[in-house]
């Protein structure tokens, strides 16, 4: 990543997390180290007979008090390996493709209400909330304060190619906005993503594109682009993200965020496909997939220095097909410490499901001190509060200690490393202290700028922000 200008980073009072070295002047004997997802209980068994082997793209997001998932519901038979079968299990039957909805009021939890929107077989007594001669449905809860109530909830469609823009007035019941498509420039056979980006104003889509040459779809690669509008249905043209330094790998998906505790960063959950394995003797379709993590502050450039997988198949046979470990589309909090995903698993077998997975509130990336110690220097940011907290974790034996320095990269008086007292213990946000106590020496910060410095001893830091 070049190095930015020196212009102070402005970061306000929000949470600044360490997915990449935006923040970080200089640094020594200190990595970013990628952390995982810890497995939880199955959040929901897509066994229903308009669900299926093959569910997926499923799209989660809180709304008020209430967590909405929807997910696409087939079932192609061909995928499955019959050897791997049990006599008592039942294979749902290919079907038409529907679009499911299940919710919760914790994340864990959750029910499939029925809607009575859609019949299916004969009955309306299902969680169905579109059918259409489409792929999936993408929805977003439209936090732009211009939205129209009848569209507060918006989405997107892929049919024959073509995406559409639907909305709804509340998340279940939903129509197109226009007849004619908004993007015609595919491939679109993938899960497309749009946003409301309140931190640029404007709508963002990911969608799927091609690049490169000598792979296996279409003579390329699978890969992501990128437009913006400011309606929802006028689009810039599609751009090609860029990953400078990595490998040009199959992203199935895309699995973008934009991080709402901070604003103005993208989090990306690829699905990434290798597409010539073949895991069994008996595999009906080649290919073996999982989940990446990469990170962007502008939608285009993005850093894949993690190139190791996040969402691994792991021990159990079923996860081994070629489509399966998809992460969520959306980041769920679920408690104070906690942010839940949703992993597809079971893929192509009647045990398909989605399993809840968690991980540390912002602790995606840590930058990461090992025993011998180490120490970073900050870029000088400009921020908003009278104290400083830290997401962070040491060993019983390591400690993290913080210096405050002015514009000029000079401690100051009372907020140096000598004047920090080592500080350990695992807190997802800690005031932190100096000899002097918490408060910040606003009146020996010029306009608000400082750098910091961090001590660090077998700890970790996720993030960090000023309130």
């Amino acid at each position: 990543m070049t190095k930015r200008n020196l212009d102070p980073i402005k970061i306000g009072n929000s949470s600044q997390l360490f997915v990449d070295e935006y923040l970080i002047d200089s640094k020594k004997n200190l990595d970013l180290k990628l952390h995982s997802l810890i497995p939880r209980e199955t959040a929901l068994e897509l066994d229903a007979p308009w669900e299926g082997l093959t569910c997926d793209y499923h799209t989660v997001f809180q709304d008020g008090k209430l967590f909405r998932m929807y997910y696409r519901g087939t079932s192609h038979s061909g995928y499955t390996i019959d050897s791997m079968l049990s006599k008592k299990e039942k294979v749902i039957q290919p079907h038409p493709e529907t679009i499911c909805y299940a919710e919760s009021e914790d994340g864990i939890n959750w029910a499939k209400p029925s809607l009575g929107l859609f019949e299916f077989e004969g009955n309306k007594n299902n969680n169905i909330v579109w059918m259409s001669d489409n792929h999936d449905l993408v929805p977003f809860r439209d936090e732009n304060p211009s939205c129209k109530e009848d569209e507060r909830y918006k989405g997107i469609v892929w049919v024959k190619n073509f995406i559409f823009a639907v909305k709804s007035p509340d998340g279940l019941k939903w129509s197109l906005m226009r007849d004619e498509p908004i993007l015609t420039d595919g491939p679109f056979d993938s899960q497309n993503v749009p946003m409301w980006d309140p931190f640029r104003s404007c709508y963002v889509i990911f969608t799927r594109g091609k690049i490169g040459q000598g792979g296996s779809f279409g003579g390329g690669y699978r890969w992501i682009r990128m437009a913006t509008s400011e309606n929802f249905l006028d689009w810039s043209d599609l751009i090609p993200i860029e990953t400078p330094g990595s490998p040009i790998e199959h992203l199935y998906t895309n699995g973008i965020v934009s991080y709402k505790r901070s604003p103005g960063l993208y989090l990306g959950f690829p699905r990434r496909f290798s597409p010539s394995r073949l895991p069994f003797e008996d595999s009906n379709w080649p290919g073996t997939s999982d989940s990446v993590f990469m990170s962007s502050r502008d939608g285009i450039n993005w850093d894949r220095r993690f190139l190791e997988s996040f969402v691994r198949p792991g021990l159990d046979d079923r996860n081994w097909t070629s489509r399966n470990n998809l992460l969520s589309c959306g980041i769920l909090q679920t408690s104070n410490t906690e942010l839940s995903m949703y992993i597809l698993r079971h893929r192509d077998f009647p045990s398909c499901r989605f399993d809840r997975a968690t991980i540390r509130l912002d602790g995606f990336v840590s930058l990461n001190g090992g025993y011998s110690g180490g120490e970073m220097t900050t870029e000088l940011l400009e921020f908003s509060g009278e104290n400083l907290y830290l997401n962070y974790s040491t060993s019983a034996s390591g400690f993290i200690k913080v210096e405050l320095q002015d514009f000029q990269g000079k401690y100051i008086e009372g907020y140096s490393v000598e004047d920090s007292p080592e500080i350990f213990g695992d807190k997802c946000e800690g005031l932190i202290k100096w000899k002097n106590g918490p408060n910040l020496p606003i009146e020996s910060i010029r306009s608000g700028l400082v750098k910091m410095r961090f001590v660090l001893k077998d700890a970790d830091i996720y993030s960090f922000k000023f309130a």
